[in-house]
């Protein structure tokens, strides 16, 4: 694999960073925001040593399909992810930028992470078995790890001061935001989640769970960030699925794997990750873009 075609950062210098995320730079364009999705990777909250050839662009192209898939259950933040069409002070850069950038909105966040599960996996699978719950949401006893649930359930996450994600109950929502505003959250996560899911099966692919993320602009609930992604979801084969173990998956829980075998501290510096890792993460998060989409990925 070619390591050259990793692109682990798009420096535009006449024009301002707002911010340097795990994978993703954004930089104020005018009345925008222009948000270029890298090909870095992050696992347990570091950035890693190297990252995955065009895994920005599968995040970004991604993202566009969920977002025309969803767009009758909530508008989004999408201007354009057409280089043809960004500002003309950006075309010099058209070729860093295409198919791996998005013209935005520029919405204010909430300070809230809208999971939702359908399946007992990760954290949500650690606190059910120390307390029979997750985020304040009793469950049934004797379910076992990848259980799928009898219906998805809303467990919102926050940042705390250490920068790690917090489940946080349905309650702690409705003080950051209001009561109106949680529920419009709760309401447009659980039906965006819903009607991926069902859809995803018919491409043999299981969600077991996402995150996603909304904003306030003018004064209406919009979804921003990324949508439905291996980064931000767990994307699991049906022909594989089977509850009581954990799941092949087409997202990063691979990357996670190989660290926890290796006997990482989750410490820095972060380690970087082996030939072997790299290739097969890439095509995973190919072969998830290609099955859901059924779109050739834009190179």
């Amino acid at each position: 694999m070619d390591h050259s075609a990793i692109q682990s950062e798009v420096l535009l210098p006449n024009f301002e960073l707002l911010g340097r995320g795990k994978v993703r730079d954004i930089y104020s364009v005018k009345d925008h925001l222009l948000i270029i999705a890298t090909d870095r990777i992050s696992a347990f909250d570091f950035i890693l040593g190297n990252g995955i050839p065009g895994k920005g662009k599968v995040l970004t192209q991604m993202s566009l399909f969920w977002f025309e898939f969803t767009d009758d259950i909530v508008s989004n933040h999408l201007v354009t992810a057409e280089v043809e069409e960004l500002p003309v002070e950006l075309r010099e850069y058209m070729e860093l930028l295409r198919g791996r950038s998005m013209l935005v909105k520029k919405a204010q966040p909430f300070p809230v992470e809208c999971v939702v599960r359908g399946y007992l996996a990760g954290s949500g699978w650690k606190e059910y078995q120390s307390c029979q719950s997750v985020c304040g949401i009793r469950l049934p006893p004797g379910l076992e790890e990848s259980s799928k649930l009898r219906e998805p359930i809303f467990t919102p996450a926050t940042k705390s001061s250490s920068g790690h994600d917090e489940n946080i109950p349905f309650e702690k929502v409705v003080d950051l935001v209001g009561r109106e505003r949680a529920e419009r959250l709760k309401e447009c996560t659980l039906a965006i989640y819903r009607r991926a899911a069902d859809y995803a099966l018919t491409k043999g692919i299981i969600i077991a769970d996402t995150k996603l993320e909304f904003g306030i602009y003018q004064d209406q609930i919009i979804l921003i960030d990324e949508v439905l992604t291996p980064d931000s979801s767990r994307f699991w084969p049906v022909a594989d699925y089977l509850a009581g173990r954990a799941q092949k998956s087409f997202d990063k829980q691979f990357v996670r794997d190989y660290l926890e075998q290796i006997g990482w501290n989750k410490q820095p510096p972060a380690p970087s990750l082996p030939e072997w890792v790299v290739e097969a993460t890439g095509r995973k998060y190919q072969e998830a873009f290609q099955r859901l989409t059924g779109r050739k990925l834009q190179a």
